[in-house]
């Protein structure tokens, strides 16, 4: 059998505007955004400034409080050198792996509305197109199943759908996310779903950086030549969403691999977000107007009817600037004999569509979330998702639970 790779763990953007992909984990309680410009010594703190709040000086510049800055160089991490592009350094040394060690301060206007276009590069992800020959349960290699471009504006339809922007030592990555519920903040979550892979780089890496959501990226279908001249607003209608906190599991963190399909039946994230501008009075749930349940325990596969994928592919020939959907009913997949079977459904997504949302009917009856994206064929004529049991629930609850109080 060939190697598999995640859909997007090889993602390469252009030399001159680089991202890194992110894989879940938890971040530091406190987001801080940093100018994009530099600032001068106001940041070192502002008389009377209470420790542990972030604060403005008189002429408006961000004032850091040494306790944020003592925990972020607890990583290494020099805010000053963060800000002027010190988060490209990969070396192994400063590349955080585990959980615990997620950092993404906020770098506003760091995604401007070139550097959003340009990450339009999907990694690579070769399978083998048939790989009935594995042990375990799998299901014939389905029909590929041509997506369609979905309707505009996007978020008439699908809300809750957006792309997920990050950085890798690669280059500027792009994958795809749905906003979900939040148990802990009903009808005002800030919760994102999309997969590991998208957050970070499995055994062979760490988190990656500068994650950030966009929903309903490029809302109206503008065209590639318009959106060379558009705005960051008409990009991102509903605004740019940074991961503040993120978790994958554990078995992504140890097994996941850019080929051979390790670790992909567990290769989901969640993330909680915040806005890039600062605090709006709304959350992402209030601002785009939805967001899905998710079902942790769908019906087997015979008994479900459809599976509706949702991505922005950026593989040839798709860009990466334009929404689009697969609807099949889902067979099995097992990459391997220990490991829980996948959902697989016909699809020619490309790379990019990664972490993007699989929404199926869930007990009640209504929408709801199942499954995401996590590995297709160099060949695009499928694409796999894990099916989500009590590993993935334990996450969505434990990302919930850190933020209930707030």
């Amino acid at each position: 059998m060939r190697p598999i790779r995640p859909i997007d763990t090889a993602l390469r953007g252009r030399s001159a505007r680089r991202a890194p992909r992110v894989f879940a984990a938890a971040a530091l309680a406190a987001v801080l955004t940093l100018t994009a410009t530099a600032c001068g010594p106001e940041e070192d703190g502002a008389a009377g400034e209470p420790s542990g709040s972030a604060g403005q000086a008189s002429d408006g510049k961000v004032v850091i409080p040494d306790d944020l800055k003592d925990r972020l160089k607890e990583h290494g991490i020099d805010l000053e050198k963060w800000r002027d592009g010190e988060w490209k350094n990969w070396d192994k040394d400063t590349w955080l792996r585990e959980a615990k060690d997620y950092v993404n301060p906020i770098i506003e206007d760091l995604w401007d509305p070139d550097r959003m276009r340009e990450a339009d590069k999907p990694p690579e992800n070769p399978v083998a197109p048939d790989i009935s020959g594995d042990k375990g349960v799998t299901d014939p290699t389905p029909d590929a199943v041509e997506a369609t471009a979905l309707n505009s504006p996007y978020h008439e339809d699908t809300p809750e759908s957006g792309k997920l922007l990050f950085d890798g030592p690669e280059g500027s990555m792009v994958c795809s996310a749905t906003v979900v519920k939040d148990p802990a903040h009903p009808g005002k979550s800030n919760m994102v779903w999309t997969a590991g892979h998208c957050v970070h780089a499995g055994k062979n890496g760490g988190w990656y950086r500068n994650i950030a959501f966009v929903p309903s990226y490029n809302d109206s279908n503008l065209s590639t030549a318009e959106l060379e001249n558009a705005s960051k607003e008409e990009i991102a209608p509903y605004g740019v969403w940074w991961g503040q906190w993120a978790q994958t599991s554990e078995q992504w963190i140890d097994q996941g691999a850019a080929t051979g399909g390790q670790g992909a039946p567990y290769d989901f994230a969640v993330l909680q977000v915040a806005p890039e501008k600062g605090s709006t009075g709304k959350s992402l749930e209030e601002t785009v107007g939805s967001a899905l349940p998710v079902e942790f325990s769908a019906p087997a596969v015979p008994e479900i009817a459809s599976m509706t994928a949702t991505g922005y592919p950026a593989a040839p020939p798709y860009d990466g600037q334009k929404a689009f959907s697969c609807t099949d009913k889902p067979g099995r997949l097992t990459v391997f004999e220990d490991q829980p079977t996948m959902y697989r459904v016909g699809c020619t997504m490309t790379g990019g569509s990664s972490g993007g949302g699989w929404v199926a009917e869930g007990q009640d009856g209504k929408p709801a979330l199942v499954s995401n994206t996590s590995i297709g064929p160099v060949t695009a004529g499928w694409l796999a998702g894990p099916r989500l049991g009590d590993e993935a629930k334990g996450i969505y609850e434990a990302v919930s639970k850190k933020y209930a109080g707030r």
